[in-house]
């Protein structure tokens, strides 16, 4: 009687050749970094009353840049649920230091989720359907007038204090790199810049 032959599991070399396929964790790592930067910087300035104003092209250009912000912060944040931090604390680092590097990784981490959340908590609380990048809605309008002013007030403030932890984190590396000359720098920009570091 003919048998029917099982495919058999995959070899450990083909797995291994498929990841390293894929760029390394820490290039992947920068890419997400440095692709966030950009972003980041648009919505510390951006006024969205303002770019209301210019028209409705450059309102969809903002809700296109927060739809790729959202997307890379909650990408950063389920790496970290599943990796832990990437990066460690150099042995050039003093033990506050230490203490330091993994706050700020971790603040900055969940400080970016918690943006994403509360461009949900805006959408949820909305009169009116909000749609991401122009197409994506946020969540169900539920026309809480009272809340969605707190929720506003809080997606506000929250974004300026975590532009504060950005701030604070850049320091810390400068510092690292300049004063106490572990080449913090080195490791998280591109390969193309580290002649001049």
């Amino acid at each position: 009687m003919p048998t029917i032959a099982s495919t058999p599991p995959q070899p450990p070399k083909a797995r291994a050749h498929a990841a390293r396929r894929l760029p390394h964790p820490r290039t992947r790592l920068k890419w997400l970094h440095w692709g966030l930067l950009p972003f980041f910087v648009w919505f510390l300035f951006a006024d969205p009353d303002a770019i209301r104003a210019m028209g409705p092209g450059w309102f969809l250009l903002h809700s296109v840049n927060g739809l790729i912000f959202v997307t890379l912060a909650l990408i950063w944040t389920a790496w970290h649920l599943h990796a832990g931090l990437m990066g460690r604390p150099g042995p050039k680092l003093p033990r506050w230091g230490r203490v330091l590097h993994g706050i700020l990784h971790r603040t900055l981490i969940w400080g970016l989720f918690l943006v994403a959340v509360g461009g949900f908590l805006l959408g949820l609380t909305s009169q009116v359907l909000l749609k991401a990048g122009g197409f994506l809605p946020i969540a169900p309008p539920l026309d809480l007038p009272d809340a969605h002013a707190l929720a506003s007030w809080f997606h506000v403030y929250q974004f300026y204090a975590l532009g504060g932890v950005v701030a604070l984190h850049a320091g810390f590396h400068l510092w690292r790199h300049v004063v106490l000359g572990d080449n913090a720098l080195r490791i998280m920009v591109p390969r193309a810049l580290h002649r001049w570091l």
